[in-house]
């Protein structure tokens, strides 16, 4: 076994493989960017190393960085975790020449599948199913719309070199297949540096189903179970779980005598995901899958896999680099209980879950295992006080739960997400919430298309309690402060020598601005409907009384937002700023603010054109995915702040409209 390793990534999978190594005894090596200087990935390495800027292709993506790291601190191997470098066979041979182990495929292997057209003809040499479609050379735009016309809309276009979501466009007819080409080229030669695509029959009721496997370069190969990766936004995965809702043995035999199939064809060794597409219309069917790619990584989604089946997939990795054969066969693996796991992140669900920014200024979990099997785990690459910024993907953490059996493990899944507790940045949380406790996910009936049909329900965030905004303001106001923390000057607010104290603020919770007014007496508000309504601290908590009901609401006060937290939601108030030009001109409709900060690659206006309501105007991209604004009414664009290739920051105004002038 290697006595030092360095890990070629950030964040949570950093943490998640640094938790293994420490157990075996192995030292660790972390690489940071300028951007991660202080990450929690940093300080829990034995060593760090600087490999360059914010910007992922001067820092995490420069091989020669990362191997002059693995020099200075003597590393033997490295784990190139997922994302980054970990799938990219140039950096496995630099490895291997400079006489380091890679954790991870022979560069072969991840060449193999590394172009989705070139893999899929690949399987269908080796007798796995493949999804019908085109995955041939010639990207000529109009043999490409040719082929989609044979294959039958709707289809998909995918870029060949893609993973994430990125570079995946669905179009259901014709006239909109131009577009749709032209934008997952875009994202294919942004994330991936290739604009060429693939183009499949689009499965009506598709579900996504993976199959884990393991080789040992020995000729020891095993699938571990399957994993449903059905539920999907944007073509990026949710929630995860194993195993798959519905799946028989007979169905299971077939995918994962089909995974061990791929996984022998291109002479793999560590662990992989064989992912297939299932029509899910009239259930799982050993006729009813098709190949869609091999992931020649470790998956985000590995904890269901390790939950089920006992096993520690970063440890069997790194056996398996060290040389040694894997510890078992196909026969002695079992499935235990059922296990979910849901990715919590920083994005805004009412926006399409565009990423979002921001300090975690509140970060609560419950009690749970980190990076270990247990009813609750919490796989996390951030803590309280950290920065989520626009340079990486936005992911908080990966709530994982285990339990005897389905039911029970959405039961807890949907309980632990209503107890985590997050300020300073808009999250999917409640999103998740909702999801977990949807009628058809509970019911097992899944398919990729689930979230979508379901959409406007699960982004609709339940009413704010009338309360909240009064409770907003007292703690605003100093009002609610402990008496030892209070400012002594805060407790003479509100004193006259006649008439009543009021309490009379403006706040501003996301866009819109709320007018909070009562009579004030101590900590009770005399409402203007006569309503009293009592407003007191006990501990971290405050209990508000209104006509003899009383509820406990979470409120904390930093950096002068009031922060409320409910189950699987948080709510920050805070008080007006005249001078925000963003917040004064969003809400009317005379201005295009970026939801995100982004990088603005294309620009489809002038000054002085008119636009209509639903125009095109620029396109923002953020996490390497593209994001087209629109024009919000009929207009004129009277300022163009902004120009391709400018980085924007989250609520930037980029353009305004003026009326249409009179002829």
């Amino acid at each position: 076994m290697f006595d030092k390793l360095l890990i070629a990534n950030r964040g949570e999978i950093a943490l998640r493989v640094m938790a293994t190594a420490r157990r075996l005894g192995i030292r660790t090596v972390a690489v940071y960017s300028e951007a991660d200087h202080n990450a929690l990935h940093v300080r829990a390495a034995d060593e760090a190393v600087l490999i360059g800027p914010a910007a992922v292709a001067d820092s995490y993506l420069r091989a020669d960085a990362i191997l002059a790291a693995a020099r200075q601190t003597g590393a033997e191997a490295i784990h190139p975790g997922y994302g980054f470098l970990s799938e990219n066979p140039d950096f496995v041979e630099a490895v291997e020449r400079a006489g380091l182990v890679f954790v991870g495929p022979p560069a072969q292997a991840i060449r193999a599948m590394g172009l989705k057209d070139a893999a899929k003809r690949l399987m269908e040499a080796a007798g796995v199913p493949v999804v019908p479609g085109y995955h041939g050379l010639d990207q000529d735009p109009a043999h490409l719309e040719a082929e989609a016309a044979r294959i039958g809309y709707p289809v998909l276009i995918k870029a060949r070199a893609g993973g994430g979501g990125k570079g995946m466009r669905l179009v259901e007819r014709p006239a909109d297949f131009a577009a749709a080409l032209e934008g997952a080229r875009r994202e294919g030669q942004a994330s991936f540096g290739d604009p060429a695509v693939l183009i499949e029959r689009y499965v009506t009721a598709p579900r996504h189903v993976e199959m884990q496997v393991f080789a040992d370069g020995q000729g020891g190969v095993v699938h571990l179970f399957e994993r449903d990766c059905s539920l999907q936004r944007r073509h990026q995965k949710v929630i995860e779980e194993a195993p798959a809702p519905g799946m028989t043995e007979e169905v299971r035999e077939a995918m994962g005598r089909a995974a061990v199939e791929a996984a022998r064809a291109i002479g793999y060794r560590g662990a992989g995901t064989v992912e297939f597409i299932a029509d899910g219309s009239q259930g799982l069917r050993p006729d009813g899958f098709w190949f869609m790619e091999m992931n020649t990584r470790l998956q985000v989604e590995h904890p269901v896999s390790e939950a089920i089946t006992g096993l520690d997939f970063v440890e069997l990795q790194l056996r398996v680099a060290a040389g040694e054969p894997l510890p078992f066969a196909q026969g002695d693996l079992r499935i235990r209980g059922h296990a979910v796991e849901a990715r919590l992140y920083a994005e805004d669900v009412a926006k399409g879950f565009l990423p979002a920014t921001g300090r975690l200024e509140h970060l609560q979990f419950p009690p749970a295992q980190r990076f270990a099997p247990g009813p609750l785990r919490i796989d996390s690459g951030v803590e309280e006080g950290d920065e989520i910024t626009p340079w990486y993907d936005p992911m908080i953490a990966k709530v994982i739960v285990h339990g005897a059996d389905r039911p029970r493990a959405l039961a807890r899944l949907a309980e632990a997400l209503d107890q985590i507790r997050i300020g300073g940045t808009v999250t999917n949380v409640g999103f998740l919430a909702r999801l977990a406790r949807q009628a058809d996910f509970v019911a097992g009936q899944v398919d990729t298309g689930l979230i979508a049909r379901n959409a406007r329900a699960l982004a609709q965030e339940p009413d704010l309690s009338p309360d909240a905004a009064y409770v907003a303001a007292m703690a605003l106001a100093g009002l609610l402060d402990p008496p030892e923390e209070a400012d002594p000057w805060s407790q003479l607010r509100g004193f006259r020598t006649w008439g009543s104290a009021r309490l009379d603020m403006t706040l501003l919770q996301g866009a819109e601005r709320l007018s909070v007014s009562a009579e004030l007496d101590g900590t009770t508000l005399r409402l203007a409907d006569g309503t009293t309504l009592a407003i007191r601290r006990e501990g971290e908590a405050v209990l508000v009384e209104r006509g003899g009901h009383r509820r406990r609401i979470e409120v904390a006060l930093r950096e002068g937002k009031a922060t409320l937290f409910e189950p699987g939601r948080s709510v920050s108030f805070s008080l007006v700023d005249p001078l925000d030009r963003a917040s004064s001109m969003a809400g009317g409709g005379d201005a295009i603010v970026a939801p995100m900060p982004g990088l603005v690659t294309r620009v489809m206006v002038r000054a002085g054109d008119p636009v209509s309501a639903g125009d095109p105007v620029l396109v923002l991209e953020a996490m390497k995915m593209e994001n087209t604004l629109l024009a919000p009414r009929d207009g004129v664009i009277a300022e163009l702040l902004v120009a391709e290739g400018g980085q924007v920051g989250d609520g930037d105004v980029l353009a305004t409209l003026e009326e249409v002038a009179d002829a």
